[in-house]
């Protein structure tokens, strides 16, 4: 009778522990002194890995976002809508999310390689034995740095991708410049950038932390940092589809929308 309880009990230990690193990596950001070193070099490296394949990745997006947004609008007879559907669906939805996914695959998959390495090294035990944080020396740099790269980089896939959507509505759907832009002009407004970035954000912190935790807790050795890495993509995915729905849903009860 108490087999079933135990995958519970570890699932919610894990999960107890995870927020708890959350909330370690917060506290530790505000705490002297700050690895501005470190820092930068982690942002370099994230985005080094990260902006090519963004913005590869946010062509075809826009591309079918657009493709299937107007032959939608072409169906419904309302063409004249097809530039503000796509490139909302652009800036609200596809792009925190590609961002975020790449994050995760790339700089995520490298920063739990780099902490599983050291903990299965013991480097991390001898930081502690000599007072040094390992959550403020080596996690809080990298945290932070996932979260600028994210932001960013939201920015960049949301121009591609804009102009990705222009190109082949504009081209292979026959549409008008002037409808693609005005359309977009009635519908958008500031505040879905605004929560665009917000989920870029937020959504780089949960790539930088799940990353952080599985590296500092790998299990059996060099094997074991191996799985963490793929566990730690995996998890970050799940909670990334999880996130974006409940901010979507609250962003969308909070803000009226302007073609409304």
């Amino acid at each position: 009778m108490s087999t079933p309880g135990i995958p519970l009990t570890g699932a919610l230990r894990e999960s107890g522990r995870l927020f708890a690193l959350c909330a370690t990596t917060v506290r530790d950001t505000f705490r002297r002194p700050f690895q501005v070193r470190e820092l930068i070099e982690q942002f370099w490296f994230v985005a080094s890995v990260t902006i090519l394949p963004a913005a590869l990745v946010s062509i075809p997006f826009g591309a079918v976002i657009a493709l299937q947004v107007g032959s939608l609008a072409q169906q419904l007879g309302a063409q004249s809508f097809t530039g503000g559907a796509s490139v909302l669906a652009v800036i609200q939805q596809a792009s925190p999310l590609i961002v975020a996914l790449l994050i995760a695959g790339a700089g995520g998959s490298a920063i739990c390689a780099d902490l599983g390495s050291r903990k299965i090294r013991e480097e991390l035990d001898a930081m502690e034995v000599m007072g040094v944080s390992p959550v403020q020396r080596l996690v809080v740099p990298r945290v932070l740095a996932t979260m600028l790269v994210a932001v960013l980089l939201n920015g960049l896939v949301s121009v591609v991708g804009t102009l990705g959507g222009y190109f082949f509505n504009v081209i292979l759907q026959h549409g008008t410049p002037g409808a693609y832009l005005s359309s977009f002009s009635a519908l958008a407004q500031l505040p879905d950038l605004y929560v665009s970035e917000f989920k870029a954000l937020v959504f780089g912190f949960i790539a930088g932390v799940v990353a952080a935790y599985r590296g500092l807790n790998p299990r059996g050795g060099p094997k074991g940092v191996g799985d963490a890495v793929n566990q730690s993509v995996v998890i970050t995915f799940l909670l990334l589809f999880l996130v974006n729905t409940v901010i979507t849903a609250v962003y969308l009860q909070l803000v009226p929308q302007k073609g409304a």
